[in-house]
């Protein structure tokens, strides 16, 4: 079993990154393989709806997004995180999924997904909400913690003083790994995850 970890800050090794080790290492105590992504500080060109995806298997723009796409074929499970500016997640982040999502979201469909957020003070939740709406709209069980899914600091340093946001942090490591078992599980037994229908409309009509 292996988790990605993605790092959708600016800062490779802030608060984020510290959210993000202690998630792992509930993981990799309970024996899954974990693996970080840091999407970098390059810009990343937004989706521009061109569907060449549908076409082509994969993003037109061929960078980082194409790569984590393909490494999220082989993995079981995903924890995005990024930092809250203006009560939103990072745009390069939310650029990064919006791509990846919709060029790729069959490598994500069924797979648990968990959304960790670090804040200086507030619009945690709000951030919270947006980035696990990526994983309701593609079939992703989304792990649940014992409060909401963020830590507090300006700093990595301040970080490791919120004892209940690590707290958080480590207990979402070890309920994703517990699902991934159930899941792992069921697959032995037969049970594989259902075909689901879709339908397109529009309110034009």
């Amino acid at each position: 079993m292996k988790v990605i970890l993605v790092n959708g800050s600016s800062r490779k090794n802030g608060c984020t990154g510290a959210a993000l080790a202690e998630v792992e290492r509930a993981l990799r105590e309970e024996g899954v393989e974990t693996e970080q992504v840091f999407i970098g500080n390059e810009p990343l060109p937004d989706c521009i709806a061109c569907r060449k995806c549908r076409e082509l298997g994969r993003c037109v723009f061929n960078d980082s997004v194409n790569e984590f796409a393909e490494r999220a074929k082989e993995a079981d499970g995903f924890v995005f995180g990024s930092p809250v500016y203006y009560a939103h997640p990072s745009a390069r982040l939310l650029t990064f999924m919006d791509r990846a999502f919709y060029s790729g979201g069959r490598h994500f469909a069924f797979k648990p997904a968990a959304a960790v957020l670090s804040a200086r003070r507030a619009g945690t939740t709000a951030s919270f909400d947006v980035l696990n709406k990526y994983f309701t709209i593609c079939s992703m069980p989304v792990v649940s913690s014992t409060y909401w899914n963020h830590v507090y600091g300006t700093q990595p340093e301040e970080v490791t003083e919120d004892k209940e946001g690590l707290m958080t942090m480590y207990n979402i490591g070890k309920n994703m790994a517990w699902l991934l078992k159930c899941i792992a599980l069921g697959k032995k037994q037969g049970l594989e995850h259902p075909t689901n229908e879709k339908i397109l409309t529009n309110f034009t009509r």
